[in-house]
C-alpha cells in the first residue's frame, strides 16, 4: 500500500515504513501512520497476524488447547508485538516463539508449569519433520552385528528428557507439579533405512526411553563406540555385578530400535 505522498513531506518514508510496521504488530498501542486508510490497514494487521498464528498453530495444537482461545491469541498477539525475527525463513517462526516463551511468555501461566517443556516436545516433533539431514547408504551395514558394530542412529534422530510426562499432557491431564521422575524421549522420522512393515511411510515417531536408555542413545550419538563398548561403559557405572545381564539386555533393546527404524544398522568401517 503506497502511502499518501501529500504526508512524505512531513515524514520521511523509512519512518513511515517503521510507523507502519509498529501499527501491524501492535494495532492497540501503536498510532496509525498519517495517510494510511483505517480500513486498508485493518486489512493488514490481520492479514499478517493470521499468517503468523497459522504458522504457530501447525506447531503447537495442544498448547493451543491448554491455553484455551483467549490466552493463545493474547499470547501470540504479545509475541508478534515483542518479538523481533533474526530469520527470513517462516519455519523459523515455532522455534523463535518457543524461545520467547520459554524466556519470559510463560511466566504468566504459573499453574502450568509444565508449559515450557511440553511446548519443546511440540516444536521438537515439527523440527524432526522438517529435517534435511541424510546418510550415505553405503555408509550403513543394515544388518551390522550391534554389539560388535558401531551402531548408527538415523540422521533425524533426537533425544529429549524432561520433568514432565509430555505424551501424555493435554487439556485433560495438566500436572501442577513435576512427579521426581525424568521422562525421556526418542523422536526420530522413519522415510529412509525403515523395515518392510514402514516402508512408504514417512511420520515422526516418538519412542519412550528410561533415563538409563537415552544415556546409551546419547554415547552412541557422540562418540560413535560399539555397542559392547557403550554398554559396559554404561554397566561399570550403573551395575558391575549383573554385567553379563546387563549386556544381554542392553543387546536387545539395541536390536529393537533397529527394527522400530531408530538404528539403522552399524557404520562400515572407514
Amino acid at each position: 500500500m503506497p502511502p499518501d505522498t501529500q504526508h512524505l513531506t512531513t515524514m520521511h518514508f523509512s519512518d513511515y515504513q517503521a510507523a507502519f510496521g509498529a501499527r501491524i504488530r501492535d494495532p492497540k498501542q501503536a498510532a496509525r501512520p498519517p495517510g494510511a486508510p483505517a480500513k486498508r490497514m485493518r486489512v493488514y494487521e490481520e492479514l499478517l497476524f493470521n499468517n503468523l498464528e497459522g504458522f504457530l498453530l501447525s506447531c503447537y495444537p495442544i498448547t493451543r488447547k491448554l491455553l484455551g482461545k483467549r490466552f493463545w491469541r493474547q499470547t501470540v498477539r504479545r509475541f508478534f508485538a515483542e518479538h523481533r525475527s533474526h530469520s527470513p525463513l517462516f519455519r523459523d517462526i515455532p522455534k523463535a516463539f518457543l524461545d520467547w516463551m520459554q524466556a519470559s511468555g510463560a511466566a504468566q501461566f504459573e499453574s502450568m508449569p509444565f508449559l515450557p517443556e511440553f511446548m519443546h516436545y511440540e516444536w521438537l516433533e515439527l523440527s524432526v519433520s522438517i529435517m534435511q539431514e541424510e546418510v550415505d547408504p553405503a555408509a550403513i551395514d543394515v544388518q551390522g552385528d550391534l554389539l560388535r558394530g558401531r551402531p548408527a542412529l538415523h540422521p533425524t534422530a533426537r533425544l529429549a528428557c524432561y520433568d514432565y510426562p509430555a505424551h501424555q499432557i493435554g487439556p485433560r491431564f495438566k500436572p501442577a507439579s513435576a512427579d521426581g521422575q525424568t521422562w525421556c524421549y526418542l523422536l526420530f522420522r522413519n522415510e529412509v533405512f525403515c523395515n518392510e512393515a514402514a516402508a512408504g511411510q514417512d511420520e515422526v515417531r516418538f519412542t519412550l526411553l528410561s533415563p538409563l536408555s537415552a544415556r546409551l542413545i546419547a554415547l552412541l550419538r557422540d562418540q560413535q563406540p560399539t555397542g559392547l563398548e557403550a554398554l559396559a561403559h554404561l554397566a561399570g557405572q550403573h551395575d558391575p555385578t549383573h554385567y553379563e545381564a546387563f549386556i544381554q539386555l542392553g543387546g536387545e533393546l539395541l536390536r529393537d530400535l533397529r527394527a522400530q527404524g531408530a538404528l539403522l544398522g552399524t557404520w562400515r568401517n572407514q
